[in-house]
C-alpha cells in the first residue's frame, strides 16, 4: 500500500465534546466523552487525558478523532472513536484540535 493510500484509509474528523465525565471503571485514569460530529452524529470515546484536562474544561472543546477504527469496550463503556493527542515533555496527552471554528464532522486531509 502506498503511503498516501494508507493515510487515506484513516477517517479523521473534527467534533465537539458535548459531555465529559470521569470513567471510574477504566484500568487507567480516563474520561468518558460524548462528541458531536455533526452529520455523523454523537459518538462516545474513552480518553486517557486526565493529567491536563478536567471534564468541565472539555465540554464545548473541538477535538480531532479517528472515527473508523471500530468500537472497543473499555470498562463497560463503548469507545467508538479515538481522540488524538500528542505527548508533552512530561508524557501528558495534549489534545489535537483545529486552531479556529470549523464545521463539525469536517474531514482532516
Amino acid at each position: 500500500m502506498e503511503p498516501l493510500e494508507a493515510f487515506q484509509t484513516l477517517d479523521l474528523r473534527v467534533g465537539r465534546v458535548v459531555r465529559a465525565e470521569p470513567h471510574p471503571k477504566a484500568k487507567k485514569p480516563s474520561y468518558k466523552l460524548w462528541i458531536d460530529f455533526g452529520p455523523l452524529g454523537v459518538k462516545q470515546s474513552s480518553a486517557q487525558i486526565t493529567d491536563l484536562y478536567r471534564p468541565e474544561d472539555l465540554e464545548g472543546r473541538l477535538v480531532v478523532a479517528a472515527v473508523n477504527l471500530g468500537t472497543r469496550v473499555i470498562g463497560g463503556f463503548p469507545s467508538e472513536v479515538l481522540v488524538l493527542g500528542v505527548p508533552d515533555e512530561a508524557g501528558r496527552v495534549v489534545l489535537l484540535a483545529p486552531e479556529r471554528e470549523v464545521p463539525l464532522g469536517g474531514k482532516v486531509f
